[in-house]
């Protein structure tokens, strides 16, 4: 019954009678087929996001193009087949007027989970511990140049930009300590192979213990402590579910489905599954944060009873 009702209150929100978009209906939420872009960086919650939704309705099928954040917001404004970006930020005032200008209506955008970026080091290197004010010279080159930065791209990607913004505080990189590859998978496999790569993904890529390539990943490369600034006790803390929910490790951010649609679409039935808590239990079982609170309680095993 809960699921039911926040699905039906991301509906009306949504606004159901579908005026003002210029489309014919062709789908609803457990019927149809439907584009949607997303960043990169979130492709293994979201594919198994997609995949329970698409289970759960098998008339359904979502095509997700997974791509740079910035190309996800140009087909949110400019692709018309495009209905959904899941991407790290909300619109900004400029982009919510522009689309209001050609939709007749406000797409709706919300957060629904919390994210970190891990750095990873090579299983070998010496180097685990780190300062945003470490970070922050050495991404600069103000430093010793004995480190090779590895992103996912060295513009358009929502890592970048979260580097550029909550690292670098909008001052350029040095592009001669910085290496761009082609996806957060090459992030970790350049690193796994060079032992002074320093490496930056988002955590679903490498902090879920339940998923065998990422454990096995974690034999090649290492997740590193970043210290806490505004923590009483200054600890160096690991990217964790705990860390990000409680935002004490510092380098969190937001995940966001921004939604092109006005009716009750498969748009609308995608979101509000992502929102309420079968999509929120994927995202806590991919060890992000989720926005639902989760209740945690104490249980006493006894280890010597037997089952």
């Amino acid at each position: 019954m809960f699921v039911c009702i926040g699905s039906l209150t991301c509906v009306l929100l949504l606004n159901c009678n579908g005026k003002g978009s210029g489309n014919t209906v062709s789908d609803s939420p457990r019927s149809g087929s439907i584009n949607i872009s997303v960043d990169e960086t979130f492709k293994p919650v979201i594919e198994e996001e997609i995949k329970v939704y698409e289970a759960s309705y098998p008339g359904t099928r979502i095509i997700a193009h997974y791509k740079p954040e910035a190309a996800c917001f140009r087909d949110l404004l400019s692709d018309t087949s495009n209905r959904m970006i899941i991407v790290t930020r909300s619109l900004n005032p400029k982009e919510e007027q522009y689309l209001y200008d050609s939709l007749a209506y406000y797409p709706y955008n919300e957060p629904i989970a919390s994210d970190a970026i891990a750095i990873i080091v090579n299983a070998k290197s010496p180097d685990s511990v780190f300062t945003l004010n470490e970070l922050k010279k050495d991404l600069k080159g103000a430093k010793s140049k004995e480190h090779i930065f590895v992103f996912d791209g060295l513009s358009a990607t929502g890592t970048v930009r979260f580097a550029m913004d909550s690292i670098l505080k909008g001052e350029p990189f040095d592009t001669g300590v910085v290496k761009a590859v082609n996806s957060s998978r090459e992030v970790l496999e350049y690193v796994a192979s060079n032992k002074d790569a320093i490496g930056f993904v988002g955590i679903s890529w490498i902090g879920n213990p339940e998923d065998s390539s990422q454990v096995n990943m974690l034999k090649k490369v290492k997740i590193a402590y970043v210290k806490c600034d505004l923590c009483p006790d200054s600890a160096y803390v690991k990217p964790s579910q705990l860390s990000i929910l409680t935002k004490r490790y510092p380098l969190v951010r937001g995940l966001y489905y921004i939604l092109k649609e006005n009716f009750t679409g498969l748009g609308a039935g995608f979101a509000a599954f992502m929102k309420y808590e079968r999509g929120q239990l994927i995202f806590r079982r991919a060890y992000l944060g989720p926005k639902m609170g989760f209740g945690i309680r104490s249980v006493n095993l006894n280890l010597n009873e037997k089952l």
